[in-house]
């Protein structure tokens, strides 16, 4: 259980933010004049009206549902459980910041996390896989250099970054748009096992929240907020990623984005960010330099004494195709051939000069070796590596 505030004021706490009727700007006001939940709790309804509305004061009067509070204090006997409320020191600095804090947050996992540097990235769902490949392996480079990596633990981006973030020295936070007894989406139900293993999973709505497609963005403000930059990695021009970003700018917060393709949709969102001043992001060391953030001592960047992915990205050492000598002629021109857009065989046949079915044979060998992606509709496209 959180022992940062004994259980009398996690009641308070808890009694005061689950009555119904009663939202965060009411109790943001009603902390400020009595100070303390019991105090609001306590106090005469008169007393509650010349800070809040008259119906406000009636709400708290009649008081939180029994059970919503009684399930709430069972959830936190289980020791990785705990609450996080403002009133105290590990509350996150960053989010006390923005114009509308959460008063309480559930949380599961390591509290230490909450007092590290953080960057949010975010991303579309229906990702590329190189954009799952950018965001882990640049989630991986900011978690050594000592960033928690913030996401939504949506499919996707939000799913390797976590992963990436994980691998990292600083590991990774979801900040989730259901109650924390939820797991949604259920695919990354082991994702969110392992994050509350060995990192944290974060949400301000009660236990039993369903998912509802209003929380989503609300949630976004924590992920930016928490952090002291976005970057979105692959975004539409019309989709949730843009809407944290846009939360990110007026919050203060620094944008980053990696460019992508013209011709991908997904790369049209971070384009219009760059467009507008979000910092362009081709390597770690951009991040690093946007943040004005040098790279903490002891932070991990090998492994068995093997350089990491990490590491190979931070100091731009990626791995060509080209350059390895034990490939085939064919398939060193069919790579080539291939740019970094995505392309369809009979294109791949046109440049190459290639046969159809020397073409098919080569993508397959490449797609074994991790080379190329095959996308749906037939298309293919390269991936760094």
């Amino acid at each position: 259980m959180n022992h940062a505030i004994d259980n009398a004021d996690i009641e308070s706490w808890l009694k005061l933010c689950l009555i119904k009727g009663v939202g965060d700007e009411s109790i943001r006001r009603l902390l400020v004049a009595f100070g303390n939940p019991a105090a609001i709790l306590s106090a005469p309804e008169a007393a509650l009206e010349r800070i809040v509305k008259k119906s406000i004061g009636k709400h708290i009067k009649r008081g939180a549902e029994p059970a919503r509070v009684n399930a709430a204090l069972n959830w936190l006997k289980d020791p990785a459980n705990s609450i996080v409320t403002l009133a105290e020191s590990d509350y996150p600095a960053q989010l006390l910041h923005i114009q509308d804090p959460p008063p309480l947050l559930y949380f599961k996992g390591n509290r230490d996390l909450l007092i590290r540097p953080a960057l949010a990235i975010v991303g579309s769902r229906n990702a590329t896989p190189q954009g799952l490949s950018n965001a882990e392996v640049f989630a991986e480079s900011a978690s050594n250099a000592g960033f928690c990596i913030i996401s939504g633990l949506a499919l996707g981006i939000d799913t390797a970054a976590h992963l990436g973030g994980l691998r990292g020295s600083a590991a990774s936070m979801a900040v989730v748009g259901t109650g924390l007894d939820i797991v949604y989406p259920a695919k990354n139900h082991q994702l969110a096992h392992k994050l509350a293993r060995n990192g944290a999973l974060i949400s301000e709505l009660p236990l039993g929240t369903p998912a509802i497609g209003r929380n989503f963005p609300r949630r976004n403000r924590i992920i930016s907020g928490m952090s002291q930059g976005c970057l979105v990695v692959e975004a539409a021009l019309r989709s949730g990623s843009l809407i944290t970003a846009r939360q990110a700018l007026e919050q203060g917060r620094e944008v980053l984005a990696i460019p992508g393709s013209i011709h991908s949709p997904l790369s049209k969102g971070c384009h219009l960010l760059i467009k507008e001043g979000a910092k362009l992001v081709e390597s770690i060391q951009d991040i690093l330099d946007e943040l004005n953030y040098a790279v903490r001592n002891g932070c991990q960047t090998k492994k068995d004494g093997q350089a990491s992915r990490t590491e190979r990205m931070t100091q731009d050492k990626i791995k060509q195709f080209p350059e390895d000598s034990s490939q085939p002629d064919e398939g060193v021109l069919l790579l080539k051939c291939l740019g970094h857009d995505v392309i369809d065989i009979d294109t791949l046949c046109i440049r190459s000069g290639l046969t159809v079915e020397s073409v098919s044979a080569m993508l397959l060998t490449l797609e074994l070796s991790g080379y190329v992606a095959c996308l749906p509709g037939g298309c293919y496209q390269r991936i760094a590596r």
